[in-house]
């Protein structure tokens, strides 16, 4: 399965329409946030703790790109689209430093 096919299947999961309302993308970017606190939660107990829950963070980082691809699929992208867009911009701050 690749990253567009995932975010089909989200979309399935998730109920996202094509033009979803501020209601159901306030719900994804909520989700998508509280997902990204997870993923840091684990770091600050690394930081804390000296150990890192490996199996519990790359859940959490699976969580992560569940919303993203659901966020993707509600603003009408394909994550593919999403990820060339991204590494163009990188490339060009990179490039203008």
């Amino acid at each position: 399965m690749d990253i567009d096919e995932y975010a089909e299947w989200t979309a399935t999961t998730a109920k996202v329409s094509a033009q979803p309302g501020a209601e159901r993308l306030s719900y994804l970017g909520l989700g998508l946030a509280a997902e990204a606190g997870e993923v840091a939660d684990h770091i600050k107990k690394l930081l804390r703790d000296g150990n890192l829950d490996e199996a519990a963070l790359i859940d959490e980082l699976g969580d992560v790109i569940y919303y993203w691809a659901c966020l993707c699929a509600a603003s009408g992208r394909k994550p593919s689209e999403v990820l060339t867009a991204s590494q163009a911009k990188i490339s060009r701050k990179i490039a203008a430093s």
